[in-house]
């Protein structure tokens, strides 16, 4: 009551979030149109390459897996048999 006896009224402007919001559907839109224009220039291997890569990929992994394996099992052992020692 005080504020309007001095007459210093707070004057928001009507509608003003709403202009200032912008759409976010736009941005959505935007996104995707920029990711197929992308996807297009992008060089797809042929299936020959695919299957190559594909070979390459499972052949690395089964070599890396037995090698951790290996070296877990050896590690295992080598610290049991010194544990027996020290016993």
């Amino acid at each position: 009551n005080g504020l309007q006896n001095r007459k210093l009224w707070v004057r928001v402007p009507p509608l003003l979030p709403f202009l200032v919001m912008k759409n976010p559907f736009s941005s959505i839109r935007l996104f995707y149109k920029e990711t197929l224009n992308e996807l297009k220039k992008a060089a797809w291997p042929n299936k020959t390459e695919l299957r190559d890569s594909t070979i390459v990929v499972l052949i690395a992994t089964v070599l890396l897996g037995s090698f951790i394996a290996l070296t877990d099992f050896s590690l295992m052992n080598g610290v049991q048999m010194l544990t027996e020692l020290v016993r």
